[in-house]
């Protein structure tokens, strides 16, 4: 008996006995490339504070990852295609678990972008070899309940992230939190040696990386622009960063439409359930991310929450991905795709809007239904998405497929976290400016205390600080006048510091509801052009009829058994 499972699934004459097994490992595998942006968020405070990071280092050691990960998917994925896409997963967790123990050790804000980055290029690797291995090791028939953990353990992870890093945090530095993926890489890179067939493309000639590079070229520019704009405002940098996106994209475009073997055909978004399916993953993940930007910091700045409190009171989102997840596998064989995705995008919406509530003197149990339907309308949502986005692609393709999948979210992300962190940032210094009228803060002081509501927090504290040192002072005075005075200075900045806090909790708080607003408003409308975009039940992208025993383009029902192994040639309208 082989210790190594070498047999490829494409020579299988029946679906792989323990697929199962399998799908635990990349699930385990997309588990941790998630958390690791998601966990971010909880440690950033602690990695601040002992590696004297700015805004702006912080931004980049966030977004570090995010670069390379959206950035060389495409191109990864059409390279484990051509050659071995459990390669490119094993290759992927190496590169991804070097980066993690650089993370751990670095002592320099320069030392963990680095290692994020290299994280980030192993993410790149893992995720479009997960779902392609995953698409091409089941068989039709068990697919979509596959894709479905599969995009239930992607929205757990979200909330899962929080919760593990302040877990960690109680007892240990913010290093642990890079450490704690080791062992997570290790039983992955085992289980994926001896549970995962091998899969390639059966016919894939020559990889397109002219297209790959040009791919490249302008998402890491556009997410680049993305990322400095907000902070750096339209400085020389942003504006190359967008003339080199747009040209990059408009090169891309081109050479895809005249290459004969294209990386990415452009022409498959001519068919309405594919883009329609795409723009919902965009509009999807731009919110959710966006929302879960400003979420963590609600709870740890203004409600005060530790690390570990914060995680566990994410937890209503993560066990309603769970539910969401199974309403999914019950509803869309019964009420179409459409269906299914446009009422996860209108319950995201819904959430958002339940979060335009929010005041400075919410109490956490406010955010428990937002939380809760938000995590319904992932789970309900994300899985038809994903299963059209890969039925559109034939066998050969599958990696490429996942990286479209896969980079839509992440482009979504991105947009999400500037354009609603923007906003957020922009109605929380404008609200803080209007609060502190007339106050006796000084004008550098409310400067920095703008800067973000952990700053406004910290400028409360140093005036409090103050108030304490000179009352120690008054303690020690040679004169009782002189004590009266200093007590009644200490007494004034208390009031202050009070005054501050407060201005900063309610003027986050109310920026927090404008920018739910606004989320929920880009998702209404991004649900309105999915629902026109994306076929009826019964009907395929071009609004021809299909029949319900045929999934496909109107043709003669065809036995489930004697098309579902091996694996086949899929299309977008085989998902319903």
């Amino acid at each position: 008996m082989r210790l190594i499972m070498n047999e490829p699934v494409e020579r299988m004459s029946r679906p792989y006995g323990q697929r199962w097994w399998a799908l635990l490992v990349l699930c385990l595998s997309l588990l941790m490339i998630v958390m690791a942006n998601t966990a971010l968020t909880v440690a950033a405070p602690s990695m601040s504070r002992d590696l004297s990071l700015s805004s702006t280092d912080l931004q980049w050691v966030i977004d570090g990852y995010t670069v390379p990960y959206a950035a060389l998917m495409l191109l990864f994925a059409a390279i484990g295609d051509k050659y071995s896409r459990r390669g490119a997963l094993v290759i992927g967790l190496v590169v991804f678990g070097m980066g993690a123990v650089a993370g751990s050790l670095v002592d320099s804000a320069g030392g963990v972008i680095t290692a994020r980055a290299v994280m980030g290029v192993g993410a790149a690797l893992i995720m479009p070899a997960t779902l392609s291995l995953l698409a091409s090791t089941f068989p039709r028939a068990e697919r979509t309940k596959a894709i479905t953990l599969w995009t239930a353990t992607a929205g757990f992870a979200i909330a899962a992230g929080p919760l593990v890093a302040g877990m960690l945090l109680e007892s240990h530095g913010w290093q642990s939190t890079f450490l704690i993926n080791v062992p997570a890489i290790v039983l992955a890179t085992v289980g994926a040696l001896l549970l995962v067939p091998p899969s390639k493309a059966a016919h894939y000639d020559r990889i397109d990386y002219v297209g790959g590079l040009l791919s490249v070229i302008w998402i890491a520019a556009l997410i680049f622009a993305l990322i400095e704009v907000p902070h750096e405002g339209w400085d020389a940098m942003a504006v190359t960063a967008v003339a080199v996106c747009g040209a990059g994209f408009l090169a891309f475009v081109l050479w895809e439409l005249r290459h004969p073997q294209p990386l990415l055909d452009m022409r498959r978004f001519a068919n309405r359930g594919f883009t329609g399916a795409n723009i919902a993953v965009v509009m999807f993940f731009l919110v959710v991310f966006g929302a879960f930007y400003y979420l963590t910091q609600h709870l740890q700045f203004v409600l005060r929450y530790g690390a570990l409190e914060t995680g566990v009171r994410m937890l209503p989102l993560a066990g309603a991905v769970f539910v969401g997840s199974a309403l999914t596998g019950y509803l869309t064989p019964r009420v179409g795709m459409r269906a299914t995705i446009v009422a996860g995008m209108v319950g995201g919406a819904t959430a958002l809007a339940l979060l335009t509530q929010v005041n400075a003197s919410s109490s956490y149990a406010e955010f428990v239904a937002p939380l809760t339907v938000l995590g319904l309308a992932i789970g309900l949502a994300l899985s038809p998405c994903t299963d059209a986005i890969m039925g559109a692609f034939p066998e050969e393709e599958l990696g490429v497929g996942s990286a479209v999948n896969d980079t839509s979210s992440e482009l979504g992300g991105a947009i999400g976290i500037a354009v609603l962190g923007s906003l957020l940032s922009t109605s929380y210094s404008s609200n803080l400016s209007e609060a502190s009228t007339g106050g006796r803060v000084p004008a550098d002081a409310l400067s920095q205390a703008q800067d973000s509501v952990g700053a406004g927090y910290a400028v409360a504290q140093g005036i409090s600080d103050k108030a304490q040192q000179l009352a120690e002072q008054a303690g020690r005075a040679g004169s009782v006048e002189q004590a009266a005075q200093l007590k009644a200075q200490a007494e004034q900045l208390v009031l202050g510091a009070q005054q501050m806090a407060d201005a900063v909790g309610s003027s986050f708080a109310e920026a927090v509801a404008r920018t739910s607003l606004v989320g929920a408003a880009i998702l209404g409308v991004g649900a309105v052009a999915v629902a026109f975009l994306l076929p009826r039940k019964g009907r395929t992208a071009d609004g021809h009829g299909a029949s319900e025993a045929d999934p496909g383009a109107g043709g003669p029902a065809v036995p489930m058994e004697e098309t579902a192994w091996p694996p086949t040639r899929l299309h977008a309208d085989d998902i319903r």
